[in-house]
């Protein structure tokens, strides 16, 4: 398939669970009505409120949220990616953020756990340690989607370039990252950031955002982007809730990957990682 349409959704969740599944759901239906073959939800889509509830908002995977996931990703014949939402975990009082991929049958594809956990004091504006309540993953993930290689990610990992380096030597032609990036970080960082990891995997990069003020947390930037292989951002999100697709041309990304080989050209025997 030479072009795929893809459609990044941006919310504003807050700490009703059942009002953001709702949007969710109905953003997916006007994702679908767009065209798209693959939708993805933004970072702690079901729920964005008081960090001791967490584990209150978290859930087996799969579970009831994946289940209404799937159901759509079926209904639509369209892949899902249901951008992160909180897994129960092992560790007392603690949980996963997850991501969870559904294919357009509604089988779960791909399953991924944030990796690098936000533990930062910026001034007063940005306070947090997410670690405190998140139990981290340990795995990198990419999966095979037919029409390309995918790769994931979660807002904060957005900052480990490692990262974005390996999925591409696993082949990753797209990389999908969620996110809830604060306004006070992103007004300078989000779009330099994707920029930088769309050039440097050649890849297309995918960042569905959260946007609003949030209950007992900083507020979110919104801005969600879709980024080409040479850096150019093809599709913005305004300052709301919404849908917004592009096109992803794969004859294109094989231009720039044959015109200026630099994933050919690393040499990770002098790389100290």
């Amino acid at each position: 398939m030479a072009k795929t349409r893809v459609a990044v959704c941006q919310m504003d969740s807050k700490n009703d669970k059942q009002a953001n599944v709702e949007t969710a759901l109905a953003l997916l239906d006007e994702a679908a009505d767009e065209g798209a073959d693959l939708a993805a939800l933004p970072e702690m889509f079901t729920f964005m409120g008081d960090k001791d509830k967490y584990r209150g908002a978290a859930e087996e995977v799969p579970g009831p949220v994946t289940e209404k996931l799937a159901a759509k990703a079926n209904e639509h014949d369209m892949w899902v990616h249901g951008g992160s939402m909180f897994e129960v975990a092992d560790e007392e009082g603690k949980v996963h953020n997850t991501t969870v991929v559904l294919g357009p049958d509604g089988d779960q594809r791909a399953q991924y756990r944030k990796v690098h956990l936000f533990d930062v004091e910026i001034g007063d504006e940005v306070v947090t340690q997410e670690s405190a309540r998140v139990v981290p993953g340990d795995d990198l993930v990419t999966f095979d989607a037919g029409f390309a290689t995918i790769g994931l990610g979660i807002c904060y990992d957005l900052r480990f370039p490692e990262l974005f380096s390996t999925l591409a030597k696993q082949g990753a032609d797209v990389i999908v990252l969620p996110a809830a990036f604060t306004k006070h970080t992103g007004k300078d960082h989000w779009e330099s950031l994707l920029r930088a990891r769309a050039i440097e995997t050649q890849s297309y990069v995918l960042a569905p955002g959260q946007i609003g003020d949030k209950p007992n947390s900083v507020p979110s930037y919104g801005r969600s982007l879709i980024v080409d292989p040479w850096g150019n951002v093809v599709a913005k999100a305004s300052d709301t809730v919404g849908v917004t697709t592009a096109d992803l041309d794969f004859n294109y990304l094989q231009q720039v990957q044959k015109e200026l080989p630099s994933l050919t050209h690393k040499r990770p025997e002098l790389y100290e990682v």
